[in-house]
């Protein structure tokens, strides 16, 4: 039986282009993106590293990238936020019949921009019983120990819990664990048929 449904963010609630950043910097003739690069994101996604430490990493790189310039590449791959989702987790809050967890890879800059640009933000966090962030947690998905976290923080069993996610490797890693999964594909499914298209589980 399912009693808490753990939800993804982007992708899932929030539309995005995920080569959005790659794209904009690519128009500054910025192309070749060192090993380092990649390593130091995962490392602001946990929290490791501040807002500035990753802008002057870029920059260090790339002298010719102004500070508004990387901020601005950054967040080109947040899209929309469609209200209809919003809504979707609004009612599924109030009807109170499941524990709502949201759990995203993230970073401060992306959900700075987020609360700038979504008008309804504070109230869709009200709707989770939990909203973990990653770069607030040190730890990111698809890791095991995040998962084994919510589990323990909610005193919840794997096969209690559903985990949507548009990442195959995170689903993959909490399948391991026993957690019932979606790997939703954005480009045809939508988190508001949730209770159709997983209609075996509820």
């Amino acid at each position: 039986m399912i009693k808490a449904i753990l939800f993804d963010f982007g992708d899932v609630f929030i539309n995005l282009d995920k080569e959005g950043t790659n794209k904009k910097l690519k128009e500054m003739n910025i192309k070749d993106f060192p090993e380092s690069l990649v390593a130091k994101n995962r490392d602001y996604e946990q929290g490791f590293v501040t807002s500035d430490e990753i802008s002057d990493h870029y920059r260090t790189e790339f002298p010719a990238l102004e500070k508004e310039d990387f901020i601005r590449s950054w967040n080109a791959m947040l899209l929309d936020f469609p209200e209809y989702r919003f809504k979707f987790i609004q009612k599924l809050a109030e009807e109170k019949d499941y524990e709502l967890i949201l759990l995203s890879n993230t970073n401060e800059n992306h959900i700075k921009h987020i609360q700038s640009q979504v008008p309804f933000f504070e109230d869709f966090k009200k709707c989770f019983d939990a909203f973990y962030l990653s770069h607030e947690m040190g730890m990111r998905k698809p890791n095991v120990e995040i998962f084994e976290y919510i589990l323990n923080q909610h005193n919840l069993k794997a096969e209690n819990c559903l985990f949507i996610d548009d990442t195959l490797e995170n689903t993959e890693a909490a399948n391991k664990l026993g957690f019932h999964t979606w790997n939703i594909e954005p480009t045809r499914e939508d988190v508001i048929d949730l209770f159709t298209t997983k209609k075996e589980l509820f």
